[in-house]
C-alpha cells in the first residue's frame, strides 16, 4: 500500500513529556526552611518544656525567640549564598563579555567544540555556533559554557524572603501549640503534631518531586522524632533549679 505524504499532516502530535527537574529549585528551598522550621522550634520548645522548673510562660517565650530568630537567620544566611553566587555569576559574565569583544572567533570555535562534545557533527556544530553568535552571543555561552539561565539566576532578596517565610511557615503551628496546650501536655502535643506536619510535607514533597513517599516520610519523621528526644532528654536532665 502506498504511503500518502498528505496522511502526515493529520498524524496526532505526541504529547509533550512532563518533566519535573524544573522544580527541584525552590521546592529544595521551600522543603527545607519548612522542615527546618518545624524541627528547631519544636526541638527547642520540647525541651524547655521537658525541664522540671520551666514555666508555660518561658515555653512560649522560647519557642517565640526560637521563630523569630531562626527566620531571620534562614533569611541572612540564605541572602549572604545566594549573593556570593550572584557575584560570581556577574564576574563570569564580565569576562565573558570581554573575551567576545577580544576574540570573538575564539569563541566560536569554543561554542562550536561544546557542541561536538554533545554528539552534535563538527560541520553543523560550526554552522550552529555561527548563528548563535549572530543572535545572542552572550547568551549562547551563558547558557551551553557556564550553565547559566534567566530561571536560575540567582536572585538574593527572593531567595531570603522565601526562606523566611518558609521557616515561618513551619514554626508557627508548633508555637502555637504550646500556646493553646495545657502546660503539662506541651511535649506530647508539639512532639504528635510536629511529626504529623513532618510527615506530611515529606509525603507532599515527594509526591511534588516525583520520589517515592513512603521513604522520604520515614526519613524526615525519623530525624526529627530523634531531634527531640535528644532535647527532651537534656532538658529533664539538665533543666532543674541549681
Amino acid at each position: 500500500m502506498s504511503h500518502d505524504p498528505a496522511d502526515d499532516h493529520h498524524a496526532p502530535a505526541a504529547p509533550p513529556e512532563h518533566h519535573l527537574v524544573h522544580r527541584t529549585g525552590w521546592l529544595r528551598a521551600a522543603v527545607l526552611g519548612a522542615n527546618d522550621g518545624i524541627i528547631s522550634v519544636s526541638s527547642l520548645l520540647v525541651g524547655v518544656a521537658a525541664a522540671p522548673a520551666a514555666s508555660h510562660a518561658g515555653v512560649l517565650l522560647a519557642g517565640l525567640a526560637a521563630l523569630v530568630g531562626g527566620a531571620l537567620s534562614m533569611a541572612a544566611g540564605e541572602y549572604v549564598s545566594v549573593s556570593s553566587q550572584s557575584d560570581t555569576e556577574r564576574a563570569d559574565l564580565a569576562r565573558e563579555r570581554a573575551e567576545l569583544a577580544r576574540a570573538p572567533e575564539q569563541e566560536t570555535a569554543e561554542l562550536a567544540s561544546i557542541y561536538v562534545s554533545r554528539g552534535v557533527t563538527p560541520a553543523v556544530a560550526r554552522e550552529v555556533a555561527e548563528q548563535m553568535m549572530a543572535h545572542d552571543a552572550l547568551g549562547a555561552h551563558m547558557r551551553d559554557e557556564l550553565g547559566l539561565s534567566d530561571a536560575l539566576t540567582a536572585r538574593p532578596v527572593q531567595a531570603a524572603l522565601s526562606s523566611a517565610l518558609a521557616f515561618t511557615t513551619g514554626a508557627i503551628v508548633p508555637v502555637l501549640v504550646a500556646l493553646f496546650a495545657p502546660h503539662e501536655r506541651v511535649v506530647v502535643a508539639v512532639s504528635l503534631v510536629a511529626l504529623f506536619l513532618l510527615a506530611l510535607l515529606g509525603a507532599v514533597g515527594a509526591r511534588i518531586g516525583g520520589a517515592r513517599i513512603g521513604r522520604a516520610v520515614a526519613r524526615v519523621t525519623f530525624w526529627g522524632a530523634a531531634a527531640m528526644g535528644t532535647t527532651a532528654i537534656i532538658g529533664h536532665v539538665f533543666g532543674t533549679v541549681a
